[in-house]
């Protein structure tokens, strides 16, 4: 393999090594079975893909309430613990390494999605305006709006902070290298970092480090579980997915930044808001959260291979992940090093479904590698 190319070179984070610094971003995919397990055609999918230097899974619910989308895996149950230990064994064997991304989405659901129909719960009871989600209803898949959702008490604050922490402890028992922790793109963590989803006034309220709280108290229980060199984090600045307007967008991300770093998290993983019909994120900011984070710093968003390796060249990232390029490359990385054409994936597939656009994509050398590039 052509080691020349920066992405291509090995990383050590807190420990572990890593072959090199192409990620594979977390991407929902909503094949998870009834009870919200992993599949063996999502070990097989994951397991296909095992030549990144780190895997991040696609956003897994922490419980039951956690859940916004028809499809979804969970990690909260006896039966996802174990159906995800298999996607690691399959990871592992293939040689890779894997993190789980833990998340909540808050407001972004609908009483269909939650336990006992109930109201999906949020920082303030601040609706969404434009964000839907998928529910199984009347026999058939469909996506609707979002419903209104309610205002956490404290006490329920302090029961989900318990719930990251006990989904922390499956996912290690399930033998994860990494947890990663969302805190980004417009779901529960990131409704309380911003200032138009967090209306509130008490100690999660107001200020940066207020509305900072939430995702520091889950860094901190995350990390008495697992060890803060096991825990990433993954945050948005600047995003507007999912009706986020924060108007201190960069100033909480840089005291996130710094306070993450503080804590001796293995690595801190940036969604560039130019994904999602944002605007890239500028090369002082970028600068600024390397500054404050020294630990692995780790960018995503419409980057490509040569936009990739630039940023890794200037040392304001330590490695890039990748999503779409993705789903319709599993091996990524060897077309990296090769220079070879990648393959165009097909959005009809992205979501629910079968093999098709989930493991039928043609590795190199594979018959159908020819045509599917051409």
């Amino acid at each position: 393999m052509n080691r020349t190319s920066p992405l291509l070179r090995p990383i050590t984070i807190s420990g572990t090594l890593l072959n090199n610094r192409v990620f594979m971003a977390p991407m929902t995919r909503m094949r998870a079975n009834g009870t919200e397990c992993p599949t063996l055609l999502t070990a097989r999918y994951y397991a296909q893909r095992a030549t990144a230097g780190l895997i991040v899974t696609e956003a897994t619910q922490v419980c039951a309430q956690g859940k916004g989308y028809f499809g979804t895996p969970g990690i909260y149950t006896n039966a996802q613990e174990g159906a995800w230990s298999r996607v690691v064994k399959a990871v592992h064997e293939a040689g890779g390494r894997i993190a789980m991304q833990l998340w909540h989405v808050g407001r972004i659901s609908h009483s269909l999605n939650q336990p006992d129909g109930a109201q999906p719960v949020a920082p303030s009871a601040v609706a969404t305006r434009r964000s839907k989600v998928s529910v199984f209803k009347n026999g058939r898949l469909q996506e609707v709006p979002c419903e209104p959702a309610r205002e956490l008490s404290g006490d329920e604050i302090s029961v989900i902070v318990s719930q990251y922490a006990a989904a922390a402890e499956r996912a290690k028992r399930a033998g994860f290298d990494f947890v990663e922790i969302h805190a980004a793109n417009g779901y529960l963590i990131n409704q309380f970092l911003s200032t138009n989803t967090n209306l509130r006034t008490d100690q999660y309220g107001g200020s940066l480090e207020n509305r900072a709280r939430f995702l520091e108290e889950i860094v901190d229980a995350v990390s008495l579980v697992i060890g803060a060199g096991r825990v990433g984090v993954r945050i948005s600045p600047n995003g507007v997915f999912n009706d986020i307007a924060d108007s201190e967008a960069e100033q909480m991300a840089c005291l996130l930044a710094h306070s993450l770093n503080a804590k001796g998290i293995a690595y801190l993983h940036v969604a560039e808001p130019d994904w999602a019909g944002g605007v890239a994120l500028t090369a002082a900011f970028r600068q600024g959260l390397r500054e404050r984070f020294r630990n692995c710093l780790v960018f995503c968003g419409n980057f490509d291979q040569k936009s990739g390796e630039e940023l890794l060249a200037q040392k304001v990232a330590d490695a890039m992940a990748f999503g779409r390029l993705y789903i319709a490359n599993p091996d990524l990385v060897t077309r990296f090093a090769s220079g070879a054409k990648l393959n165009v994936a097909d959005p009809s597939t992205f979501y629910f479904g079968n093999t098709k656009g989930y493991t039928d994509y043609p590795s190199l050398g594979s018959a159908e590698a020819t045509t599917a590039t051409a």
